[in-house]
């Protein structure tokens, strides 16, 4: 689409700068599909976790990202990056609309199922992941998207922060619930984060 060509201008100088600046390490960047409907889902430590992903595929990742975004001095940014403003406020059907259509395209959705950043780590109540909402499973189940997990660990400091994403092999949730759907991602993703996953 005519659309997308500013995401393909801007993706290189961001990769780049991505890469220098924070020295990442992704492992398994051959299980993301080449094409087909899937979605993205990781754990959601910063705000920069979308793009450990998207710099080792070249299919476009379509983001769900909270609206405050999309009302900043960075709005243009989002916008030519395809990602889909969430109301978080409410249940918001227009962007769960917006994420049906690009799955119903055959494309690629990126959700942080825990639905905002895990505010929790360094503190005394860190917990590895918040509860996840249901939104991905949901999805993915009305779309027959393959599911891709990946997980996140170490720090965005540069070399020293040994800042590594493991991306496992897409699933389907075809044949299971909701809860248990949900139940499978969130353990997928958490042994991942701890490199448990075979």
């Amino acid at each position: 689409m005519i659309k997308y060509i500013p995401y393909y201008l801007l993706k290189p100088f961001v990769s780049l700068y991505f890469r220098i600046k924070f020295k990442p390490t992704v492992i398994g960047k051959e299980n993301i599909p080449k094409k087909g409907p899937i979605i993205l889902c990781g754990n959601h430590k910063h705000v920069h976790d979308q793009y450990n992903v998207m710099i080792v595929t070249p299919r476009l990742v379509h983001y769900m990202a909270k609206d405050e975004y999309f009302k900043g001095p960075h709005a243009w940014f989002y916008k030519l990056g395809q990602c889909i403003p969430v109301d978080r406020t409410i249940h918001d059907e227009i962007a769960k609309g917006k994420a049906l259509e690009v799955l119903n395209r055959g494309e690629a959705l990126g959700i942080f199922p825990e639905g905002t950043r895990n505010k929790t780590i360094g503190t005394d109540k860190e917990v590895d992941l918040l509860p996840f909402k249901f939104g991905a499973v949901s999805l993915a189940k009305k779309t027959n998207a393959l599911i891709v997990p990946f997980g996140i660990s170490g720090e965005y400091t540069g070399k020293d922060g040994k800042l590594t994403t493991r991306i496992g092999k897409p699933f389907s949730v075809e044949d299971m619930d909701l809860d248990k759907a949900n139940k499978v991602l969130r353990e997928k993703i958490l042994k991942l984060m701890k490199n448990e996953e075979k």
